[in-house]
Parts: C-alpha cells; sequence; structure tokens
C-alpha cells in the first residue's frame, strides 16, 4: 500500500522529529518505574536499547539498571573511561576506552540470545561472551538508582526500550531512524515523549524524580508511516503526487550512512572501509575492509549497495568490489573493468555507476548497480587525466579533475555519450566532492601543482552551467580528501593537511554558503586518495 500524502494537504512536507526524550542533570535526577516481573528475565533472552546524548562525561553515569551492584539484575551505564557496560556479578566493559564523546547522539544496545551477551554501539557489535545470570529483579530505574554511588546520567536517554524473551539484534544492524514502536515481548517504552519525563508505552507507571523532565531534544528520528509494509527494487515515482508509492525496503530508505574506503596513511595504504552517520556528528567506525589495501581507487553507490574499484595496487587495478551499505562487512567481488583504473574517478545515481578517467585515459565505463558484471563503454571525457572527483544530481554528473583551472565536465547519467563542457574550476581540483540534488560542491585542492594546499570550497549549481562560486571555508588546508553527503549536508574527510596529515572530518549543510565545522575524525589518518560513497547523496532520486 503507499502513503497518502497528507503532507500535501497539511503543508508539511519535510519529515521533521516526531518523538522525545528525558534530560538528567546529574543532580538526582531520575525516573524510577514500578516493580514488575516483567523485568524478571531469567536466564532468557532479552533487550535493552536506547539513545543517549552525553552532555558533561564526568564518572559513571547511569542509563537503565537495578540499584547498582545487585547480583540478580542487570545494570547498563558509561564507565569513568567512558565505555559502556553492562554489570551484574561482573563488570562486563563492552567497547574500546573513550569511545563516547561529550554532545553526540549513540545508539546503545545490549541482547541476550542463548546464554550469549553481545554489546552493540551505533550498531556495531563491540563485545560479546557468555552469560547465563539468572535476573530476578523487578524493580529498575533511569538515569540513577536508589544507590546514590551508582552515579547519575548528566544528559539525554531518549527511546528506551526493553523486549524479555527476543535478543533482537545478534549481529551488526543498520541503526532506525524511525521513532521505536511496541514490538512483540515488548515490556517498557519510554523517554520519548516530548510532554511527559513518565510515559511509557506499555502502560507501566514512571514517576520522575528531583528535576528529571520531558524533553523536546532527540535523535531526530521520524515515525514510520510504513511499518509492516515492504517495497523491494527501486522504483522513481513522481514525488509530486498526492498518492506516493515507498521505494526500497522501509529498513533502506532514509538512512545517511557514508562510506570512507581505502587510501593512504603514515603505515601505507589500507583496506580498511569506515563509516559515518551523515546527520548527526561523531567519529568514525569500522564497517569491514576491502579486498586488498590500496588508494586511488574510486567509489560510489546508490541507496542499496556501495561500489569501489580500481586503484593502485596491480594486479587489482581493474577490479570492482561492493558492500551492502545498511550492513557493515568486507567488500565482495562485482566485475571488473573495461580498462586499469589506477588513479580512477567515480559516481554514482540510483541506476549506475561510472568510472571516470585514469592514469592518461579519457575514458567512462559503467556498470547497472543491481547486476553484477563487468563494466562497458559510456563515452570519452574531454580531458584524459586521473583522480576525477565526481558527483551529481539525479540527472546529471558533474566532474573535477586534477588539473589547475581545467574544464569542469558532466553527462547525463541515463545516456551514454561523450561529456561536455560545464564550467571553469578554481584550484589544483584534488579535493573532495559530494552534493544534494540540485548544488554540488568541491573541497579544498592546491593554488598551484605540487604547491600550496587551500582550504577553499566552492559550488556549483548542477542544472546551470558555469563556473564555480565561493561556499566558504574548511577548518584546515587540505589535499586529496574525499566527501560523503545525504540531502542535506556535505562532509569531507581532509586528509592531507597541515602541517602533516590529519583525521579529521568537516561538514557543511550544502544549501547555505558559510565555513564548514567539525564533525568528528576517521579511525586513523588517511592522507589522501580514499574513495567514498553514501547510501543518500544528491544523485539518487
Amino acid at each position: 500500500m503507499g502513503i497518502l500524502r497528507t503532507d500535501k494537504i497539511s503543508g508539511l512536507e519535510t519529515p521533521t522529529a516526531v518523538t522525545g526524550s528525558v534530560v538528567f542533570d546529574g543532580t538526582g535526577d531520575s525516573l524510577t518505574i514500578a516493580s514488575t516481573n516483567d523485568f524478571a528475565f531469567g536466564t532468557g533472552d532479552f533487550t535493552v536499547e536506547m539513545w543517549v546524548y552525553h552532555t558533561n562525561l564526568t564518572g559513571q553515569q547511569t542509563y537503565f539498571g537495578d540499584t547498582y551492584g545487585n547480583t540478580a539484575g542487570l545494570y547498563t551505564y558509561k564507565t569513568g573511561t567512558n565505555q559502556i557496560s553492562l554489570y551484574d556479578s561482573t563488570q562486563r566493559s563492552v567497547s574500546a576506552a573513550n569511545i563516547i564523546q561529550v554532545n553526540t547522539w549513540y545508539h546503545v544496545a545490549w541482547t541476550r540470545e542463548s546464554g550469549i551477551l553481545r554489546a552493540f554501539l551505533d550498531g556495531v557489535k563491540v563485545d560479546e561472551d557468555a552469560h547465563t545470570v539468572d535476573y530476578t529483579t523487578t524493580q529498575y530505574y533511569v538515569g540513577d538508582t536508589a544507590d546514590s554511588s551508582s552515579g547519575e546520567m548528566i544528559g539525554y536517554i531518549s527511546n528506551l526500550r526493553v523486549l524479555k524473551g527476543t535478543a533482537l539484534y545478534t549481529s551488526d544492524f543498520t541503526v532506525p531512524v524511525h521513532e521505536l514502536e511496541v514490538i512483540g515481548d515488548t515490556v517498557l517504552l519510554c523517554c520519548n515523549n516530548p510532554d511527559s519525563a513518565g510515559a511509557d508505552e506499555t502502560g507501566k507507571t514512571i514517576t520522575a524524580n528531583n528535576d528529571a523532565a520531558a524533553s523536546t531534544f532527540s535523535p531526530g528520528l521520524t515515525r514510520d508511516f510504513t511499518s509492516g509494509t515492504e517495497f523491494k527494487g527501486v522504483t522513481t515515482f513522481d514525488t509530486q503526487g498526492y498518492f506516493v508509492p515507498p521505494s526500497g525496503t522501509t529498513e533502506q530508505r532514509g538512512r545517511g550512512r557514508g562510506l570512507i574506503g581505502g587510501g593512504e596513511n603514515q603505515s601505507g595504504q589500507t583496506n580498511s572501509i569506515e563509516y559515518i552517520q551523515i546527520q548527526s556528528t561523531g567519529n568514525a567506525q569500522d564497517f569491514g575492509d576491502l579486498s586488498v589495501a590500496r588508494d586511488r581507487l574510486g567509489g560510489g553507490g546508490n541507496q542499496i549497495r556501495g561500489i569501489f574499484a580500481g586503484g593502485s595496487v596491480d594486479p587489482h587495478r581493474n577490479v570492482i568490489e561492493y558492500v551492502t551499505i545498511a550492513t557493515t562487512g568486507n567488500s565482495k567481488d562485482f566485475g571488473d573493468l573495461a580498462y586499469e583504473g589506477y588513479a580512477v574517478g567515480a559516481a554514482a545515481n540510483s541506476t549506475r555507476w561510472l568510472a571516470i578517467g585514469s592514469y592518461g585515459l579519457n575514458h567512462i565505463s559503467y556498470v547497472t548497480i543491481s547486476s553484477l558484471g563487468d563494466a562497458q563503454d559510456f563515452g570519452d571525457l574531454r580531458e584524459a587525466n586521473d583522480l576525477y572527483r565526481a558527483a551529481g544530481s539525479p540527472t546529471r554528473c558533474v566532474m573535477w579533475n586534477k588539473a589547475l583551472r581545467s574544464f569542469i565536465q558532466y553527462v547525463t547519467w541515463a545516456s551514454k555519450g561523450n561529456s561536455q563542457d560545464f564550467g571553469h574550476q578554481e584550484d589544483h581540483g584534488v579535493g573532495g566532492a559530494c552534493s544534494d540534488s540540485t548544488r554540488a560542491i568541491r573541497f579544498g585542492g592546491e593554488d598551484t601543482p605540487g604547491s600550496n594546499k587551500v582550504n577553499r570550497i566552492n559550488y556549483i549549481t548542477i542544472s546551470s552551467l558555469g563556473n564555480e562560486q565561493d561556499f566558504g571555508d574548511l577548518t584546515n588546508v587540505s589535499w586529496g580528501g574525499d566527501a560523503v553527503s545525504n540531502s542535506i549536508r556535505g562532509a569531507h574527510c581532509l586528509g592531507s593537511s597541515n602541517p602533516s596529515e590529519v583525521n579529521t572530518i568537516d561538514y557543511v549543510t550544502i544549501q547555505t554558503t558559510g565555513n564548514a565545522q567539525d564533525f568528528g575524525d576517521l579511525i586513523a589518518e588517511r592522507l589522501y586518495y580514499q574513495s567514498t560513497t553514501s547510501d543518500s547523496h544528491g544523485a539518487i532520486s
């Protein structure tokens, strides 16, 4: 069944957050949940999940649990070294130290399945161990406990959900983008009402203590009007219509996951793939690995698949690999390029992925993303060059190369053929590029080849031919980085900067102008020549 566009009737066409949270100021704030056998998990399966946001990282801070130290119940919290942990008879530290940062939303979850306890941070399994503790406690709290020594939450908790009898997550998963709902075996769903700190969707009585209060501040979750209905495939409909059948599965729509793969760092080339959630801020996390370490590869993708191809390592220069963006894991074989893709550029829309140029070559080739196979000829570039960066709208792909004040070129995704002149670029353009559906942005570069790096950000309007215009500045000079985007933001990995390599990620709001702001950090420095893709960039219709 499709979605009736009531937003067309009401005028509310932009998805907005519909959920809330509870704020705790660290001075005795807590929620007390009336005692219930629903929390006597025994030795069975369970799930505890929520979003947390710390405004201060001082000391140990409570999420959901019994009285700290009670061996008959579980207690979830942030440790004094900023780990997420579950405690019962034994402290179970389940994430790397210092992973939790201030002023950042995180999805945290613990599940037990058939005697195996697992912990997840933003959808990534960070630990698991054998766990058969018999939980009989019936009294639980949020944000603090009856034992004041346990440590009080300083910040926000949103969409706290507990399931008794179900381990909802058993491997890496895509973090929900919609507000949580009561599903089978749900025994608690609270901290989601912007008007009431004590509201619970399963009907339990919750008492807000001291200054614990409802808040409209949230992780930006929206309501899933298509819950329970799945539409497979990628089908485009007129979005101005009053009745719009949705595209893709419910889990695959509306995300903002960006991938960064390959590149070079101080230890040499890397095969790692990292990911970020573009709509939030925070550090990158591990996604998986490419088949071999290399740089100068091309990346791109659609809502479902991310593609990485070519690179600097022989004999892998013609290899095309892919990942499924919604799940973490290593890349798989897709097919082969039509030529050796040393320093190849790339971009994609919903249907096609393009390989653009290579060292000394002017070729453009393409694959159909939904079908594995080798690349086919698309056309030729105006200039033979390598290290192209590209982005686009659902109609056009625009391309920059590394030549100083060179031509910006473009092609139409749906029509094979040679590139055409768009305008001129300002700098020696080996910086990242990204776009929403109407505007493309290029970051950094050099003012002359092999000379001074720049911090400039430039933009073009994709539907109108013309030269680049000034957007603002990066937080530092940058050369050789790359960028990802969703429909609102562009995030750029600075790479080779000044005075040395950095792991910094900057971001901008694409439809404004102004200087970039700090997003977070990559796991490790990538000097340059990494490749990127996302599930929600501007060329996806």
